[in-house]
């Protein structure tokens, strides 16, 4: 009989095995999960709806495909949960924000449609930043959601619910979304991987956009190996991907950035011990700060597009923050709209023209670890995960053992637009090192 020690971090791949070999059932998983939602959840504040009643039915439908030898993938049986922008058919999709909290979704994202067909649970919807637009998940409507790792600190954001979550052992993995960071730095924050694809892995249809140009849909897994099996079974690939170490890695150029100490002590230890050929570091004269600046805009701007629908600059649905910043993009003047564009799609040219060198880009997921509430909000938190949306790069936030203050450190991998496969080898290359290495603490 496996005890609660056994499930409460288990992995999707372990799950697979004791669903296979009969010693658990996705039934008698669900229950564990929900029982842990109900006992921890209260102080987390992650989960904000449970689907109980159509998860049930989903967690016993796969119970029999197991007894009868017929699971539809890997992942079948696997409880996953949403975060709260992305529709799941018969629930509200608000996106953290009041003004949509009677919008009752009538169709599954094509995401969700896709982890359901290959037998997924879908176990219920996560907190977030409100709109999707922050960096600590401090919801004017739905509360704080904390840090497991730590009391009183974030989870980071805007995907705060969707790491929690999953750091809190209340589900095995989640679904985020990433606009210049937001699978990753939580991810990064709570110990996690945050695998961020190439826009046209995971369709963000059905998911309420912040920026129609930088959204990506991502995930929250406790490995690699994890993550791969969500991957194919959303994707269809079929073929193993196997760990493979790159060729060449570039880094980042950290030496101007407000990198803290534990952090970049460990992120040039890793480059150091990867045993793997590096460039001269890269992004060396880029500046982050007007480049994250021209991301925000072009979020802020696309965002006060599509909530001019709910008359926001009036409705008492959206927070006075939120409203402040939608309004700020609404009433930009076009140059500077424009400008912002160009900011971002210079990145891509950046990106191709770092590519005919290296086969990797490696840097930091995120410049601090997780910082308490009521301290100041990091602004510099996305430097260095914006770069892969605005170029499209897949990438993916990989623990790096822990900081003197024992909270998780992040490293990211980046690589070629289109390569998601190949960066997910790399990671998981990565990984086995890692764990032969027993990880690297400052």
């Amino acid at each position: 009989m496996l005890s609660d020690e056994h499930l409460d971090f288990a992995t999707l791949k372990q799950l697979r095995i004791w669903f296979i070999e009969g010693e658990l059932t996705p039934s008698d998983y669900l229950d564990f999960c929900l029982s842990r939602i109900e006992r921890i959840n209260p102080k987390i504040n992650a989960v904000l709806d449970v689907y109980d009643k159509t998860a049930r039915p989903a967690a016993l439908a796969a119970t029999q495909r197991y007894a009868d030898g017929k699971p539809r993938s890997d992942i079948d049986g696997m409880p996953i949960g949403v975060k709260a922008n992305i529709s799941v058919r018969g629930y509200v999709c608000h996106g953290g924000i009041k003004a949509y909290d009677n919008n009752i979704a009538t169709h599954d994202a094509d995401i969700v449609h896709r982890l359901r067909r290959a037998g997924a649970v879908i176990i219920g919807s996560l907190n977030m930043e409100e709109g999707a637009l922050g960096a600590q998940t401090d919801n004017p409507w739905f509360g704080k959601c904390y840090n497991p790792l730590k009391d009183g600190y974030t989870s980071g954001g805007s995907s705060g619910g969707s790491a929690a979550a999953v750091a809190a052992g209340m589900m095995p993995a989640s679904l985020g979304t990433d606009t210049m960071g937001s699978v990753r730095i939580p991810s990064a924050y709570c110990g996690l991987v945050g695998f961020k694809p190439g826009r046209q892995a995971y369709s963000t249809q059905g998911v309420m956009p912040l920026s129609t140009t930088l959204d990506s849909v991502g995930t929250h897994t406790r490995t690699v190996q994890d993550a791969i099996m969500i991957y194919k079974a959303v994707t269809g690939f079929k073929n193993d991907i196997d760990p493979r170490a790159p060729k060449t890695l570039s880094p980042f150029d950290i030496s101007s950035s407000d990198v803290e100490p534990d952090i970049a002590k460990a992120f040039t230890s890793t480059i150091e011990t990867l045993e793997v050929s590096t460039t001269a570091p890269i992004l060396s004269d880029y500046d982050f700060s007007k480049q994250r600046r021209a991301g925000l805009i072009v979020s802020e701007y696309e965002g006060a597009k599509f909530h001019a629908g709910k008359d926001f600059e009036t409705s008492e649905g959206f927070s006075a923050h939120f409203k402040s910043m939608l309004s700020f993009g609404q009433n930009l003047p076009t140059d500077k709209v424009n400008d912002a564009y160009a900011r971002t799609r210079n990145s891509s040219k950046l990106a191709e023209s770092f590519f005919q060198n290296t086969q990797a880009l490696i840097a930091p997921a995120a410049l601090q670890t997780a910082f308490k509430f009521g301290d100041d909000v990091p602004a510099n938190q996305a430097d260095f995960t914006a770069f892969a949306n605005f170029a499209d790069l897949p990438a993916i936030s990989l623990p790096m053992g822990a900081a003197k203050n024992g909270l998780p450190m992040g490293l990211q991998l980046m690589t070629k637009s289109g390569r998601d496969r190949a960066l997910l080898g790399m990671a998981l290359w990565y990984e086995n090192m890692s764990k032969a290495e027993i990880g690297h603490t400052a």
